[in-house]
Formats: C-alpha cells, structure tokens, sequence
C-alpha cells in the first residue's frame, strides 16, 4: 500500500521458498501475478543469499547424485580446474571457498598452481592442455593476474578457454549468446541475482530497474539478464548525471560499483528491491557494501546483506556452469535447473 506507515521486518529466517529445478517458468509472464513493484508498507526483508545458495547446491548434489546411480560404475564427476598465478592471500581464501562448495556437491575440483613470474605464454600454453583434457568441464583463471604482461594479456587470456568450459561465463562467444537472448554458460553474478530477484516474488516484466555500475563483468551482463527477463532497464556508470535522481526512480535497484557506501539510503524508492554486488573491505576491517544498509533497509522493501547476500549466489551459480558444461561433455543434454 503506497503511502502505509512502514515498519522494518526482522530478519528472514530463511528464503522464500521457490522451485529453481526449472528457471524457464521465471522467463513467462504468466508464472507472475500483476505487474508493478507492490508495496505492502514492510520495509527491510533480507533477501538471503545463503539459503537460497544452499537450496541451489542442494539440487545440483540431488541432480549429481542420481547420474551418478543411472551408471553402472558411478561415472566420472563434473570436473573443475581453478588456475592460481602467483600467491594472492584473498584469491586462495576465494579459491578454498570455491572447493568447499565443489565438495558438498560432488564436483571434482583441481587447483593449478602457477609462479608469479609465469609468462603469458606458459599461461596460454596451460589453458590449451585444459582445453583438450577430457576431464575437465571447466576452466576458472582466478584474477586479478599479478602482473602487468598478464594483465595487458588478460583478454586474450580469457578468450584462449573454450567457450564451453568457460564456467565464469565470460568468453565471448557465452556473452553474445546472452545478447541474442539464447544464454549458454551465464555470467556468475548476475545470474545469481537474478536468482535473488526471483526469490522476491516479484513480477520482472516491465519492472524499472537500474543498475549502477558498467563493468564487463557485471554491470553490462547485469543489464542483458534483467532485458532477458522482460525488465525496463537504465544502467549508469562514472559519467551519468544526477545519480541520486535515476536511483530515486527504480523499482529495482542494482549495485555493484566497488564505492562503500556510494547510494544513500534516502535516494531509495519506497518498497523497492535493493541488491548490492559490491563488497569492499573499511580500514577498521568491516565489510560493507556500496549501499549504506543501515539507512537503505529503512526504506526498501527488500534488500540484501553485506556479507551474506551476492556472495554465495556467484559460487552457486559456478557450480550450475560447471554441470551444465558437464552435461554438455557427456551428452546428456544441459539442465534448465537452478
């Protein structure tokens, strides 16, 4: 009820419970009720991403686990290989939670150490033998790369993985699926907030969302997602005007721009949907994100926590990847779950 007096939820004890074993029905305007952001005057529900991470990794282990059984001698597993160059601390404690998550669900995963001073033709040179190995499914080079000859190669580096072991979704060939509106191996984080938007109930068709921030890697797949799923978006990035008035305007707002605390809670619409994708590390050690929460959750009708929220969903949606490509390998056909 627009204009209510609201009161702030508690927080969620878990997630709205949802079927992802068949994403197509999230792309039909008829699973939904009536179009427009309702506003039933609650104001900070947590959109939890680690229940619905945990739902998902439970029907990939479900789904792993019933191959499994159809074969006679178990099958191989999903397989994964993760390439580390050099001795980044915070990129081994992204990769460890990376394998823990492979674990849980029954996928093989493999870390590929190479030294920092590693060429960027060692490095093409690795990806290749990946490429032709048959057990493996995907292909993860973790960044950032620690040096510049690398940096400067990145794109070529990235582009050497076979598309259909790109499991980061990157490659170009996954990306322009994505714009010609036949996705193969998706983006990981913004597929997974659009596992987040799901959770909300809220009909996606025509919904007003803007997306702050223009990033390869999640801004500008963030804005072909939503449009895939019938949203009216506006994307802003470093140059825009007037920020906080095309922020006042969304009925959806995503954020993922690496600014703590860059979007003021007052520029929140009333009841809208906040997701914040970006997580950044204060001098005192808090991780915050680029929303200021506190103010936000007065405001919006759903939102979601930093640590807590985008996180998960990107190593959920790495596992779905890695089986889809799996499937793929092993012809199977590739799943629509999750």
């Amino acid at each position: 009820m627009s204009g209510a007096v609201s009161e702030v939820a508690p927080p969620n004890d878990g997630v709205v419970k949802l079927n992802f074993q068949d994403i197509k029905r999230y792309y039909s305007p008829a699973s939904y009720g009536p179009r427009g952001l309702p506003d039933d005057g609650v104001r900070g529900r947590l959109i939890d991403g680690k229940a619905i991470s945990a739902e998902v990794r439970s029907i990939i282990r479900a789904e792993l686990e019933e191959v499994s059984a159809a074969q006679a001698d178990g099958g191989r597993a999903p397989g994964l290989v993760v390439v580390l160059v050099g001795n980044d601390a915070a990129s081994k404690v992204y990769i460890k939670q990376k394998q823990k998550a492979c674990q849980e669900v029954g996928i093989k995963s493999t870390l590929l150490e190479l030294l920092d001073d590693t060429s960027p033709a060692e490095l093409l040179a690795t990806i290749r033998g990946l490429n032709e190995d048959e057990t493996c499914d995907g292909i993860l080079v973790q960044l950032p790369l620690p040096t510049q000859s690398l940096q400067e190669e990145q794109s070529a580096i990235l582009e050497t993985i076979r598309a259909d072991k790109d499991v980061d979704g990157f490659h170009p060939f996954n990306l322009g699926r994505l714009v010609t509106r036949e996705p193969k191996l998706r983006p990981c984080t913004p597929f997974g907030v659009m596992h987040l938007l799901w959770s909300t109930g809220v009909n996606p068709y025509g919904l007003r969302c803007v997306v702050v921030g223009a990033s390869n890697h999640v801004g500008r797949p963030m804005m072909l997602e939503l449009l895939l799923n019938g949203a009216s978006v506006q994307i802003v990035h470093r140059f825009t005007q007037d920020l906080e008035a095309v922020v006042r305007d969304a009925e959806c707002l995503i954020v993922a721009c690496g600014k703590p605390g860059l979007v003021k809670g007052e520029w929140i619409r009333q009841g809208a949907i906040v997701i914040d994708v970006g997580i950044n590390r204060l001098e005192s050690g808090k991780l915050v994100g680029d929303v200021d929460f506190e103010s936000a959750k007065q405001r919006a009708g759903w939102i979601t926590p930093v640590p807590g929220g985008v996180g998960p969903m990107t190593v959920a949606m790495l596992l779905r990847n890695t089986v889809t490509a799996y499937r793929s390998h092993t012809n199977r056909g590739v799943s629509g779950g999750a």
